[in-house]
């Protein structure tokens, strides 16, 4: 049974083996940078940590967004699900010369317990001259 699904859903997903695929990505929106842990496969991950290969401040200096317990441990991010946190402003972040070269070592597990790791690296640095207009808030 549980291979007839896992040919279905290969079949489904354009030939890609199914399974889960979690990432670590940077969002820029409006002027505002988050990190989001995604699961773009098409199974459940499990057990999902991330370590950065360096300390990540944020929300003004204030925080080390790079130690929050989302990052140490989620135990379940179904398929296509993406969980977000606030890293701080673009401006804010690199006044404060912030590292823009940031590496993060993801694992996590599928259903059958099986390990995956995947290391991730972004360049913010993209993102220093992305003009923006505040919106006015509500």
């Amino acid at each position: 049974m549980l291979r007839s699904i896992r040919q279905f859903l290969t079949r489904q997903s354009g030939g890609r083996a199914a399974g889960p695929e979690v990432i670590l990505d940077v969002l820029f929106d409006d002027g505002l940078l988050f990190l989001a842990v995604q699961n773009i496969g098409t199974l459940p991950a499990f057990n999902v940590s991330i370590v950065f290969d360096q300390p990540i401040y944020g929300l003004e200096g204030a925080r080390e967004v790079s130690a929050l317990p989302l990052f140490r441990h989620i135990a379940f991010l179904a398929p296509g699900r993406e969980i977000r946190t606030f890293l701080d402003t673009a401006a804010s972040y690199f006044q404060r010369r912030q590292p823009t070269a940031i590496t993060a070592k993801v694992v996590f597990q599928d259903g059958d317990g099986r390990y995956a790791t995947r290391i991730i690296r972004h360049d913010l640095e993209i993102y220093r001259e992305i003009g923006y207009v505040r919106r006015a808030s509500d």
